[in-house]
Order: C-alpha cells, then sequence, then structure tokens
C-alpha cells in the first residue's frame, strides 16, 4: 500500500496550483458591480433560486426527522475530515481491490497530466465528460485541448455554457444565468442541423441537446469518459455519481476507458453512510425526494461496463483547508447549492462575480482557504467580505457548516495580515476604524466629539444624515445606502442638565419621568444600565 502524504501531519500543505479556476482577476466588489447593472441576469436569478427555494422548502417539510438526518451528516462528515488520511488509504486498497487504479494528484497539474496521458495513451482525440466541479476546477478541459484532445461535456448545463463559450456560475445549474430565449440561440449557433422553427420551450431544448449528444455516444466506440463523483466509499470502492438526465449514466457505462477526477473530501467512511447524504443532497439541491439518477459503480467487471477504470485522488489546495481547525468544514461541502440559493448577495450578483469555480457563500470560505489570501491585491482576499452575515446559509445547510461563523475568522485572519504588513493598513475604512478605536478610547475625547456634533447636525434637514461624499471624506459610501441618524445629546450632556433640572426643582423631582431621558435612548428606569 502507498503511503498518503496530506500534509497532516507528515508535510506541509499547499495551496491550490495557480493554474486552478479557483481565483478571478479581479476582486469581488468590481466584479460584482458590474454584474449587478445586467437586468436580465438578476431577473434569471430571481426566478431561478426563488422557484429551488419553493421547491427545497417543500421537499424538506417532508421530512419529520430533518434536523436529525442534518446532524447525522454533519458528524460524518466530521469524521471523515479527522480520520481523511487513514480513510483514503482504506479507499486506495478497496479501489485495487475491485480492478481499478489509483492515481495521486497533489495540484492541478499533476490530475490533467494523469487525465492526459491517460487519454493519449489509448489513442482518444475526443473524451466525453460527465458534469464534474473537480475537472472545472482545474481546467481540466483547457488542458486536454492543448494536448489535442477535445471534451464533449454530456451535461445539458455543461453542453450550454461550452457551446456558448461561458463558465458556470451555479453548482446545480451551471447556466443559471442563461434564460430559454438565449439557449436556443445559443444551440441555433452550435448546432449545423438544427431547424430553425425550433422555440424555446424546454422539450424542444433537451430533444435538441439529446440528439446532439447521442451521435456523439454512438461515435465513440472504446472511448474514454470523464467524471467525478459525489461521494467515494472507504469501505467498498464505490463511486456514487448523482444527476437528474441519465447522459451521465451513458458516460460511465458506455466508453471503455472510465477516468473519475475526485476530491479527496469525498469519501464516506462506509455504504451505509449513504443513506443519509442521499436524503439530505437531493431534497437541499433540486428540492426532490430523490435523484433521477444515483448510478454507483465499483471498480470492473467483465462484460458490463468500463474494461478499465482509473480514479485520480486531487488534492490542490484541500489539505490547506484541512489544516485550519476553524475552517476545514468548508470541506463538509456536498454542493448541494441550497447557500446560493438563499443567499441575498449571490441572487444579485451572479455566481461569475466570485471569480472561482465555486460562487457563492461556500466559495467565499472555499476558494480563500484553497488558494489562501496573498495580500490586499489578491482578488480571492475580498471574497470573505462578500456577504451579508445573515445566516440563511447555515439554516439551509445539509450538513450544518457554519458558514457565517468561517467568514468572519477568514475576514479576522485578512485584517491581521493586513495589520502585519506594513503600509497595508491603508484603506479608508481602516483609518475610520482606528480613528473610532482611539476616540472611542478616551471618554473625554469621546464627549466632546459628541457634543461638538449635535450643533453641527442640527444645520441639515431631516431626522438622518444623508449622503456624505465630500463633508466625512475617511467613509466614503457608508452614507450612500445607510441611513445615518443624527447624534443625539451624549449621556454626560444629559446627565449633567438632568440634574441641573432637578437640583433646580428641588427634592420633589427625584425619580424622574420618561421625558427626561436622554433623546435617542430608551428610558428603562435604571440609570446604571445606562
Amino acid at each position: 500500500m502507498n503511503s498518503v502524504d496530506l500534509g497532516i501531519p507528515t508535510v506541509r500543505p499547499q495551496h491550490a496550483s495557480p493554474s486552478s479556476l479557483l481565483r478571478g482577476d479581479r476582486g469581488f466588489p468590481e466584479a460584482a458591480r458590474e454584474e449587478l447593472g445586467d437586468r436580465t441576469l438578476r431577473e434569471n436569478l430571481r426566478a431561478a433560486t426563488s422557484t429551488l427555494q419553493s421547491k427545497r422548502a417543500s421537499a424538506v417539510r417532508e421530512v419529520r426527522d430533518w434536523q436529525k438526518l442534518r446532524a447525522a451528516g454533519s458528524a460524518l462528515k466530521w469524521h471523515v475530515t479527522d480520520h481523511l488520511p487513514d480513510l483514503l488509504e482504506q479507499l486506495e486498497a478497496s479501489v485495487t481491490a475491485a480492478g481499478g487504479v489509483v492515481h495521486w494528484a497533489r495540484d492541478a497539474e499533476e490530475a490533467g497530466e494523469i487525465v492526459t496521458r491517460l487519454a493519449l495513451e489509448r489513442g482518444a482525440q475526443e473524451v466525453l465528460k460527465v458534469k464534474s466541479m473537480a475537472t472545472q476546477e482545474i481546467g481540466l478541459n483547457e488542458v486536454l485541448a492543448r494536448a489535442g484532445i477535445r471534451a464533449i461535456e454530456s451535461d445539458l448545463a455543461e453542453l450550454v455554457l461550452q457551446l456558448a463559450a461561458d463558465t458556470p456560475s451555479h453548482h446545480l445549474g451551471s447556466a443559471i444565468h442563461r434564460n430559454r430565449s438565449e439557449i436556443r440561440e445559443i444551440f441555433l449557433a452550435a448546432m449545423p442541423d438544427l431547424e430553425g422553427s425550433i422555440t424555446d420551450e424546454p422539450a424542444e431544448l433537451a430533444a435538441a441537446a439529446r440528439r446532439f449528444l447521442r451521435e456523439r455516444f454512438l461515435d465513440l466506440p472504446g472511448s474514454v469518459a470523464i467524471s467525478g463523483a459525489n461521494f467515494a466509499v472507504a469501505d467498498s470502492g464505490t463511486l456514487v455519481v448523482v444527476e437528474s438526465e441519465g447522459n451521465g449514466r451513458m458516460c460511465l457505462t458506455l466508453p471503455r476507458t472510465l477516468i473519475s477526477v475526485v476530491g479527496i473530501e469525498k469519501i464516506v467512511p462506509s455504504f451505509q453512510d449513504l443513506e443519509v447524504f442521499l436524503q439530505l443532497l437531493p431534497r437541499s439541491s433540486s428540492g426532490e425526494r430523490m435523484t433521477p439518477y444515483t448510478t454507483l459503480f465499483t471498480g470492473v467487471h467483465e462484460g458490463d461496463g468500463p474494461e478499465e477504470f482509473h480514479l485520480v485522488l486531487l488534492d490542490n489546495g484541500r489539505s490547506a483547508v484541512l489544516e485550519d481547525p476553524e475552517g476545514r468544514s468548508a470541506l463538509h461541502c456536498i454542493q448541494c447549492s441550497a447557500c446560493l440559493n438563499v443567499c441575498p448577495v449571490y441572487n444579485r450578483t451572479g455566481g461569475h462575480a466570485y471569480g472561482s469555480t465555486y460562487p457563492g457563500p461556500i466559495g467565499a470560505i472555499l476558494s480563500p482557504q484553497m488558494t489562501g489570501m496573498h495580500g490586499s491585491d489578491d482578488p480571492n482576499s475580498t471574497l470573505p467580505y462578500a456577504s451579508s452575515l445573515c445566516g440563511a446559509c447555515y439554516d439551509v445547510c445539509p450538513v450544518k457548516i457554519n458558514i457565517p461563523e468561517v467568514l468572519v475568522h477568514l475576514r479576522a485572519e485578512d485584517v491581521d495580515r493586513r495589520r502585519r504588513t506594513r503600509g497595508d493598513f491603508h484603506s479608508s475604512w481602516d483609518l475610520a476604524l482606528q480613528g473610532a478605536s482611539r476616540l472611542m478610547s478616551s471618554p473625554r475625547a469621546y464627549d466632546l466629539a459628541v457634543r461638538s456634533a449635535g450643533p453641527l447636525s442640527s444645520v441639515l434637514p431631516g431626522k438622518n444624515i444623508g449622503t456624505l461624499p465630500g463633508v466625512l471624506p475617511l467613509m466614503p459610501g457608508w452614507t450612500d445606502h445607510r441611513d445615518l441618524p443624527k447624534p443625539g445629546a451624549s449621556f454626560r450632556t444629559w446627565w449633567d442638565q438632568h440634574e441641573k433640572d432637578r437640583a433646580a426643582a428641588g427634592p420633589a423631582a427625584d425619580g424622574g419621568t420618561a421625558e427626561d431621558a436622554p433623546p435617542g435612548r430608551p428610558d428603562t428606569g435604571d440609570e446604571e444600565s445606562s
């Protein structure tokens, strides 16, 4: 049995290789600002995610012990992360015993080289692909293209994106940002035999894609197919692929050689554990009780399915995530996309603004950990801030990943790094917080500031302070989207006046009334708590 170098505790973990598609070319705020100007995108996202939310809610309500299922899924995932090296060795032994071959890939380059070599050795010029986030993460299609091999996506959404030279924006519905009319135009442009009378009805579009793909299936005898996997069972060597169209099952059974690229976090300890995840995943992702096609395969069998099976176990930064006790729960993700559908930030910006294969709340904690956050100019350093911290993602996560908690942890790491870097703590927001810290550390200075703010704000109309682009240059944008109430009298001012009024009124006025409370402050009747 080969040794497993996962970094804990044997070697130092490494981040994902730079060629991985886990980092955009600009930060989230800049990319999101552009996406927010696309009205069609927002309408497409609103329609799709609201439908998925509704279906998920109905499917979850049917399960009385849903919370117990979530707890079981979470416990199993924590068990996996705590025993990952041992489970990977067990998986390797099980796959090998079933007739498969296991390859280890430390990063995207190694995984791409392994898959390309296997395909070239079998003379493949075209390969069929099952939808796989891991192969998207390592940019496998581009790697194969450089070797003269054409990858054909078999998943409908992935096919749409491939024909349009577009990139995924959602875990479940990769082309969720495209509407039916756009897909019709893409098909007409890329499928020469397609009749121009085709409408944008889903049934007609699906039939066109089916005809296009079935010809590829039939034209590839002795072919090579590439897949990922939703789960890999350690004690049996079984891989599980969950999908809705059936094209994935054809890819897994018809070709002569099957290559599966699987992230090392996809392991489940035993076959019985699938009972939990195969209930959690379909209800959380597509709102179905059971996914239409759940394919399980173990090694190779004479006369049944592929003659060769190769499993490529991919690290590519996962060991770096595993190293962080506070952030490693990001590896528990089963990629259901429920957190994306409820996220108010994702629903407005879409997935491309995140710049990574993994968008949305889970991508905001997974991508920065896999790649590392290398300075203020690193686009992935902005991802932990791409959240309102409302907590909706945690409420719907089927394995109870506390995404807001990890986001705060990553923000703290980013702020600590900038504080340690000379000249890096320079943004207007940083300066404003530094000033507020010093101001609030001095009771005298704070009281003076509040006393001064009252008269100054009294000249402004209304109850709130409006936009302050030039009046308060240290906080540009803060008042663009928020109501900032005018400051009232400070507690010290109110107290001094209160004491003067009470002294002037004499002993009968002791005790105070609601009218005595300072402006903007509820009268609790308990001055100590004030």
